[in-house]
């Protein structure tokens, strides 16, 4: 098998630029290797009670299967990108996906909790080397800004489509393999991602990448997995003293790791980017969209399940209306961004989503699933202009630094889906026991599940889907103030083919 060449960050070796078949090609590589790592993330939530009857993990255990994948992905994203950076994305891509389809395969040799988490942290780290390599390598194959617009548009409609896809593939994968299967789906996926990888990408590199730093990446790693490890920790019990020592050893550590990234001409992470308002705007864009669609499916497909009594499989599909009008309309927005304004065509696309949220906050109870439909499908119609935040981020920041980026990026999404799971869902958790009985058992207080087949099952159900509307108001006053922020950091007259400064 013959290796790709190694080009610069123009496309070029030596030798003539690369072809625009070779570098769509290289796209789809890089969109379905993403589709298969967001898939993953989403497939285990339909696993997961197979999982647990399987297995018979303790509550600590149940929590640290679903908990350690983001925590070692999020610890990893600065060190990985900035690794990438020196020796070459694409290698590190490739070793990314050998490890993802690697410790999938392991499974197999999985028969327990403990085993099942450390299969969870591998994976982690396999995803910690292929996400942020994404979009380096995007930002590599596309210097022309609008084309690489349309091309990160393309890549947020492939993330959406994953996260919605997922429970639909989950669910049918359990009815006819078990629980093993949503691990086993990967490693045919990566072999072909591997072969297709080494064929039609480029390699990258940073001209001047940044220092590999060994105290940053201590404070950095330690200093993100603590914070986020308080979010989770504080939502499910509460400020206790736990959560009090990770937010400031997080903080403390993170603030030190900045301020050190400061002080070096070459720092692990470009944190003077944020210096540009464009890329926070980028940023921003990204944390407020992840936050709300992590919650908006999780508390979702609960609704559906429990109180609709959709079995897994009808669950994920119902969903799929949220992916389907962001993955149609999302190809549309670089082309209006370039006739009507970056600003005007991003802040309009959060706007919709927030009308989406509104819409499902103000549907009558009891809730009907059409009308949720249409209100999950204008959500993802303003998640399709998504892509146009990924171009800020990317574009705002030199080629040498793409790494950063990529890396500030995809930290923004794990934090988005933290914040979703746990203060979001958490207030979900909070709305729904205040509208059952005090004298509720503690199981039916627990979850709308431990009410089921009991005398509060009516009552379960119907505070659930409280919780959701809930879920859709806050939602919608979030992502309407990430639209005014957003509106006040572009530039009215800020054009996609001159992102770069």
């Amino acid at each position: 098998m013959t290796l790709a060449p190694s080009y610069d960050a123009r496309g070029r070796a030596g030798g003539p630029e690369l072809s625009t078949r070779r570098r769509w090609a290289g796209l789809a590589v890089l969109s379905a290797s993403l589709l298969v790592v967001v898939m993953d993330m989403t497939i285990l939530n339909v696993a997961l009670p197979d999982l647990v009857a399987d297995l018979r993990p303790g509550a600590v255990a149940q929590l640290w299967i679903v908990d350690v994948y983001p925590l070692v992905l999020a610890g990893l994203l600065v060190p990985v990108a900035a690794v990438a950076d020196r020796v070459g994305r694409r290698r590190v891509l490739l070793l990314g996906f050998a490890v993802f389809g690697g410790g999938s395969l392991l499974v197999l040799l999985a028969d327990s909790a403990g085993a099942v988490i450390g299969l969870r942290a591998l994976l982690g780290v396999g995803g910690a080397m292929i996400m942020p390599a994404t979009l380096s390598l995007i930002r590599a194959l596309f210097p022309d800004g609008r084309e690489r617009a349309l091309a990160l548009s393309v890549w947020a409609a492939t993330a959406a489509a994953g996260g919605a896809v997922g429970p639909v593939i989950g669910g049918a994968l359990m009815e006819l393999a078990g629980w093993h299967a949503a691990f086993l789906v990967n490693v045919p996926l990566m072999v072909v991602a591997v072969v297709a990888g080494a064929l039609l990408l480029p390699e990258s590199r940073s001209a001047h990448p940044g220092r590999l730093d060994a105290i940053g990446v201590l404070t950095s790693v330690v200093g993100a997995v603590a914070l986020v490890h308080a979010v989770k920790h504080g939502a499910r019990h509460g400020v206790d003293l736990e959560t009090l020592v990770a937010v400031v050893v997080g903080v403390v550590l993170l603030r030190w790791f900045v301020r050190r990234c400061l002080r070096q001409d070459d720092p692990m992470l470009a944190v003077r980017l944020f210096a540009d308002p464009v890329f926070r705007a980028g940023v921003v864009a990204a944390l407020a969209s992840s936050t709300v669609m992590v919650a908006l499916l999780l508390v979702g497909s609960q609704w559906l399940q429990l109180v609709e009594g959709f079995s897994p499989l009808q669950a994920g599909a119902a969903l799929v209306p949220l992916a389907i009008s962001s993955v149609v309309a999302a190809p549309l927005a670089p082309g209006l961004a370039a006739r009507h304004g970056v600003r005007t065509v991003l802040v309009g696309g959060l706007l919709t989503a927030s009308s989406g949220l509104l819409l499902l906050g103000l549907l009558p109870r009891p809730l009907d699933y059409p009308a949720v439909a249409v209100a999950l499908g204008v959500v993802g119609l303003g998640t399709s202009a998504l892509g146009l935040g990924s171009a800020l981020i990317m574009g705002r920041a030199p080629e040498h630094q793409a790494g950063s980026a990529a890396a500030t990026e995809e930290m923004s999404y794990e934090i988005g889906a933290v914040l979703g799971v746990s203060l979001l869902g958490g207030l979900a958790g909070v709305v729904y026991r205040g509208g059952l009985p005090a004298d509720a058992p503690e199981a039916v207080r627990e979850s709308v599940a431990g009410a089921l087949g009991t005398s509060l099952a009516d009552t379960a159900g119907a505070a659930w889907t409280t919780a959701f509307g809930v879920i859709g108001l806050v939602g919608c006053a979030a992502v309407a103030l990430a639209a005014a922020v957003v509106w006040r950091w572009i530039p009215r007259d800020l054009d996609l083919g001159a992102l770069e400064h």
